[in-house]
C-alpha cells in the first residue's frame, strides 16, 4: 500500500482521465489534478503511467499539506465570465 493509499484510508479512488493518440503514442493526464499527466508508447503504457503519476501526485499533496507553510485557508470556488 502507497503512502497516499494508507492516508486516504482505502485502496482505491477512481479518477476520470483524458487520452489522446497521435503518431508519437499517448498522452494522458488526469482531469481532476492539474498538472498531473503523462505519457506512453501504447495505451497500456500510457494507463500504467498515468497511475503512477497519480500515486505520487497524492504522496506529494500529502507531504505538501504535512509541512507547515503557514497558510491560513485556501479557497476554491466557481465563478461566471
Amino acid at each position: 500500500m502507497t503512502l497516499a493509499e494508507e492516508r486516504l484510508g482505502c485502496a482505491r479512488m477512481k479518477y476520470n482521465i483524458t487520452l489522446v493518440e497521435s503518431d508519437e503514442g499517448w498522452a494522458v493526464w488526469c482531469d481532476s489534478l492539474p498538472g498531473c499527466c503523462s505519457q506512453g508508447a501504447t495505451r497500456d503504457e500510457a494507463l500504467a503511467s498515468i497511475r503512477e503519476a497519480i500515486v505520487e501526485y497524492q504522496e506529494a499533496r500529502f507531504a505538501v499539506n504535512e509541512a507547515d507553510l503557514g497558510v491560513r485557508s485556501v479557497q476554491h470556488e466557481g465563478i461566471s465570465v
